[in-house]
């Protein structure tokens, strides 16, 4: 069956919020569209997790609208469960894996097969586990199947694992909250290489990074968050790395007031 025409896969407009008297979010107006990558990026406390929290459900904010596939979604029906439902997954780092269980058991946790009998179905989990290791992810490592436990696997091989589920169960759009943060050189060309193929996969991501080098790379277009609102928008060639690395220097010395006195 053949999606409907759809402009973006999700919107949000005028958004705000509010912990008490304190403002995480003032006026945010952000979309991602069909097969794009977006970067969002911004220092700590820019707004980012908690623009990011909203979006997939896990809070809701003080006010503002959100638009899935163009339609409008009411907040009092949105959930992470309702956001899975409409296909939007969320890689957090490390912390999604279960350290000491099999990949097949990490694969499927929270969305098992089961029988009718609602006994889980094994072989058929272990079975996709590592067709999706193979096919989507690409292990052909000696060693690493659906049994082998996490504890086995280098840090860009878990994340890869984490996309690879979120891109079986068929999300159209994939948060990575700083998929390469701690990773050696070698293993973020592997996770970067992993976030292409969800592009070329044909699905969105919001890709948070601190690495101005590793976003800018790949998104598409680049968010810039600052104290809560969102202060440039940067398209694909528009501006090089050192002068993107630039402005977010002068961004935060604006911010500091640490420009008194520079030419």
């Amino acid at each position: 069956m053949s999606e409907p025409d759809y402009t973006e896969v999700v919107r949000l407009e005028g958004v705000q919020m509010h912990y008490g008297n304190v403002r995480a979010l003032s006026d945010i107006d952000f979309a991602v569209g069909r097969n794009e990558i977006v970067g969002l990026i911004g220092d700590n406390g820019a707004g980012k997790s908690t623009l990011i929290k909203i979006m997939t459900g896990v809070e809701r904010p003080t006010a503002g609208n959100l638009y899935i596939r163009d339609r409008k979604v009411d907040w009092e029906t949105y959930s992470v469960g309702r956001a899975h439902e409409l296909r939007f997954e969320t890689v957090y780092q490390e912390k999604s894996l279960g350290e000491k269980q099999p990949l097949w058991r990490n694969f499927f946790v929270g969305r098992q097969i089961t029988n009718r009998l609602g006994f889980i179905k094994v072989k058929e989990q272990k079975r996709i586990a590592n067709e999706v290791l193979l096919n989507e992810i690409g292990f052909r490592g000696v060693g690493i199947d659906a049994d082998s436990p996490v504890s086995q696997l280098s840090g860009g091989e878990r994340q890869g694992v984490a996309i690879g589920r979120a891109m079986h169960f068929d999300a159209d759009l994939i948060v990575l909250d700083e998929p390469t943060v701690a990773l050696a050189i070698k293993e973020v060309r592997k996770v970067l290489d992993f976030v292409r193929h969800i592009k070329t996969s044909g699905r969105a991501c919001v890709y948070i990074e601190h690495n101005l080098a590793h976003v800018h790379e790949l998104a598409d277009r680049l968010v810039v968050l600052d104290r809560g609102r969102i202060v440039r928008e940067i398209k694909r060639g528009e501006m090089s790395l050192a002068d993107l690395t630039a402005a977010l220097i002068d961004l935060q010395h604006g911010r500091d007031g640490a420009g008194e006195g520079r030419p």
